[in-house]
C-alpha cells in the first residue's frame, strides 16, 4: 500500500511540474493532464506541491516498514 501511495505521489508530482513548466516555458502545459481538463498555472502548482506531500509520506511510510 505505502509503494503505490508513494508512486500515486510521484506522478501527480511530475504532473504538475510539467503543467508549470509547459505553461511558463512553452506553449501550453505539458504533461496528460492538460488533455482531459483546463487546469490554471495555480493549479499545476499546488499539484506539484500536493504530490511532493504524497510521494515524501509513502516514501517515509516505505522505510518506517523496513525498519520494523
Amino acid at each position: 500500500m505505502n509503494e503505490t501511495v508513494a508512486i500515486v505521489g510521484w506522478v501527480t508530482g511530475v504532473q504538475g511540474v510539467l503543467g508549470v513548466a509547459g505553461r511558463t516555458f512553452g506553449d501550453g502545459p505539458w504533461g496528460m493532464l492538460h488533455r482531459w481538463w483546463e487546469i490554471p498555472t495555480a493549479g499545476y502548482a499546488v499539484l506539484a506541491v500536493l504530490g511532493a506531500v504524497v510521494a515524501l509520506y509513502g516514501e517515509t511510510a516505505k522505510a518506517r516498514a523496513r525498519r520494523r
